[in-house]
């Protein structure tokens, strides 16, 4: 028999682009274990929480791109429940009343190059928990975290696939970090995920609720790669219960996933309805949003990934697929886009960054900023490739030397003594040596090999240290050997 599946997420992602916490003046950074914490963060007897505006901000600019409804009103909620990361225990959170930060928007997405749409339920903003790290002999916690403006977004169960859902996520980071909101990093804990998944027979319509099957809560899965293998094997799980006849028998429930075991574990059961207790956080005041202010929020939403991999087919030629390697980080986007202004043509500092630069990351195994590669550096290796000054062979070699050290590719050619032989009479000499050499690769060429005409370049290349301009080494090759 076959099934649908019915995938919901919810994201949660720190908001990173703010100097301080949500609700205190702790420093909002990535740094050393518990140096940027507050009294506020720890409960201390007496101690007020007092909203940080910029979180607010940031938060309704993704309501806005998320295409949701905004408050008139925000407030501001306790959830009352104990865990030892959660100091004051409760989270101040934002849940029952009308409207959080954005309600019932939704998102055009693409994914196996098809676009796909997906309902947002709601999006609030919320402080985070400190972290906990389990070890051995114990846990210890990092209470850096505790207060850090956090983002979540709970989807409507629109996805079919762990494709989908990857692809849904990628986006969601794409827009964080191109709207300056969060950097996004899931290196740092700073997008985690939960992910819901419950299976319905093909044939019933699964806009109708009272069809869908048994949901699965998945916790805490910390990568887009973990989200993928966590459904995937859900799905499978779920598809066996169901042909054994067991699917019925499985209570709702939450499970978490295990990486090293590529499994989904059992944590506990999971009733519709959990009673944390919601109240209004007495501290906070409700607010009102000005309609002036919102209006000021979605004048600064930046160009996002989606329209500047429009500008980059539509106004410089760019291959679809190039164009969505290119916007898929902003960083990198950002230097493609520098080394154009620098003077660069679109078409060829696309390829160096989608085939050197971005083949050297994954190679290493690094981001862009663990290197010393600049756009001016990137700019002036083209150029001197376009002015023939090097030989594109030549080129990559200085690429990554530049990449290393941050060396201009000037310098590192004339320190090398690269420089491309362009003159003919000199090529025609060398051109001539090979032929002689190669007497019965010519004619093996004349009898319909053509391919051996790459061999004999190939030998004047490396007669001259790869300096020979190849497309006059090719050129002249062809002149000579008609003329014997």
């Amino acid at each position: 028999m076959d099934y649908q599946v019915l995938i919901g997420l919810e994201m949660h992602c720190e908001i990173s682009e703010t100097n301080t916490k949500v609700f205190s003046s702790a420093r909002n950074s990535f740094s050393e274990a518990n140096t940027n914490v507050r009294p506020v963060d720890m409960a201390f007897p007496g101690t007020l929480p007092v909203v940080n505006k910029e979180a607010v901000r940031k938060a309704l600019m993704a309501s806005l791109i998320l295409n949701c409804k905004q408050p008139e009103y925000v407030y501001f909620e306790r959830k009352n429940y104990y865990y030892p990361d959660l100091p004051k225990g409760f989270q101040i959170t934002q849940e029952t009343k009308p409207i959080p930060i954005g309600i019932y928007g939704h998102l055009d997405y693409e994914c196996n190059g098809e676009m796909k749409k997906i309902r947002i339920n709601n999006l609030h903003l919320e402080e985070d928990a400190a972290s906990s790290d389990h070890l051995p002999g114990g846990s210890l916690i990092d209470y850096n975290r505790a207060g850090v403006p956090l983002l979540e977004l709970v989807t409507e169960p629109d996805l079919h696939s762990a494709d989908e859902a990857v692809a849904f996520l990628e986006t969601m980071r794409s827009i964080y970090q191109y709207a300056g909101i969060s950097e996004a990093d899931s290196k740092k804990g700073q997008i985690r995920c939960d992910v819901n998944v419950s299976i319905m027979d093909k044939d019933k319509d699964a806009s109708d609720p009272s069809n869908w099957g048994t949901k699965i809560e998945i916790k805490n899965v910390n990568s887009f790669g973990g989200v993928r293998d966590a459904i995937n094997y859900e799905i499978k799980r779920q598809i066996e219960l169901k042909e054994d006849g067991k699917y019925n028998e499985m209570p709702q429930q939450t499970r978490r996933w295990d990486e090293e075991s590529g499994t989904t574990k059992f944590m506990r059961g999971k009733v519709d309805a959990i009673d944390y207790k919601y109240f209004v956080e007495p501290n906070i005041p409700k607010f009102k949003i000005a309609e002036k202010w919102l209006e000021e929020i979605k004048n600064d939403i930046p160009t996002l990934a989606h329209e500047r991999k429009e500008e980059y087919i539509e106004n410089y030629g760019i291959s679809n697929y190039d164009a969505t390697i290119l916007v898929k980080e902003k960083d990198i986007s950002d230097f493609f886009e520098e080394t154009i202004k620098l003077g660069s043509e679109a078409k060829s500092a696309s390829n160096w960054v989608t085939s050197n630069l971005l083949g050297y990351l994954n190679k290493q195994e690094v981001s862009l900023n663990d290197t010393k590669i600049t756009p001016e550096n990137l700019a002036m290796l083209i150029k001197m490739v376009e002015d023939k000054e090097i030989s594109s062979q030549q080129a990559k070699g200085v690429f990554i030397e530049s990449v290393e050290t941050g060396k201009s590719p000037k310098d590192i050619a004339k320190e090398k003594g690269l420089k491309q032989i362009t003159d003919s009479g000199e090529i025609t000499k060398i051109v001539n040596e090979v032929l002689d050499e190669n007497p019965d690769i010519i004619t093996q060429y004349k009898n319909g090999k053509v391919a051996m005409l790459n061999y004999l370049v190939g030998q004047v290349m490396k007669k001259t240290a790869g300096k020979a301009n190849p497309t006059l080494a090719r050129d002249t090759m062809q002149v000579e050997i008609d003329k014997r």
